[in-house]
């Protein structure tokens, strides 16, 4: 796979690259009092690590969506932090990716691409973000990273009863990052939300409006840092890539 720079240079006319990372979580279903996104993992935190991986790619600058207490994301060492921009987050992971992409309407095209990307998912791997970046560009579609199903799956009733198995033919699980271009995320999220959509991943407001989204194989082991013991398995993937 090319360099990202060498790949934007390919297609001169092509629309600028930006970044946003909302990070205003709870993190409930990983402690009561501690942000998953500031746990240290070989002596960075989250957050600088997942901004990191991104850094790899040619972006005009990242958003960070905090949430209204958070005074701790502006002492960290962020790769490139002069590309760093900073604005408040939501209630919900959507709110905040909606008002990071509010705040970038101010300086950015609407033709202009953006990835959005979970503040704990840390272990992206710079091959996947130049096949998900060469996908959205060559296609002119939003993308998202993705990998196949592996696990039989079940559907359990409220008894913890196992009523069926679910085939797994066709399902793939969503990831992050997922690009599209700004205008049209944008929209998306406001339409959804507006008519009561539920909107777990920028896919889905855009799978609401009809617009394509191409699947871009990842890696299994891009995992998000969703319980304690994650955190272990996080380093083991970061310390083997040194």
């Amino acid at each position: 796979m090319q360099e990202p720079m060498k790949m934007m240079n390919q297609y001169p006319n092509s629309p600028k690259l930006w970044a946003v990372i909302p990070a205003a979580g709870s993190g409930r279903r990983f402690s009561a009092t501690d942000l998953k996104q500031y746990q240290v993992i070989l002596g960075q935190t989250v957050l600088e690590h997942s901004v990191q991986a991104l850094n790899h790619l040619p972006l005009a600058g990242y958003v960070l969506a905090l949430g209204a207490e958070d005074d701790f994301a502006a002492t960290l060492q962020l790769s490139t932090r002069s590309l760093a921009h900073f604005c408040l987050g939501g209630a919900e992971r959507v709110d905040s990716v909606l008002n990071a992409l509010n705040y970038l309407m101010k300086m950015a095209d609407p033709e202009d691409w953006v990835l959005v990307h979970d503040a704990a998912r840390p272990c992206v791997a710079p091959l996947n973000l130049d096949g998900l970046l060469h996908t959205a560009i060559d296609t002119a579609h939003s993308a998202i990273l993705a990998t196949p199903v592996r696990d039989t799956l079940k559907h359990v009733g409220a008894d913890h009863a196992i009523t069926h198995t679910v085939s797994r033919e066709q399902l793939w699980q969503a990831q992050t990052p997922q690009i599209s271009k700004l205008g049209l995320l944008k929209h998306a999220l406001e339409t959804a939300l507006a008519d009561g959509v539920s909107v777990t991943d920028e896919a889905s407001a855009l799978e609401y409006i009809s617009a394509p989204v191409q699947v871009v194989l990842g890696r299994s082991d891009n995992i998000k840092i969703t319980y304690p013991e994650d955190l272990t398995l996080a380093e083991l993937i970061l310390q083997s890539r040194k």
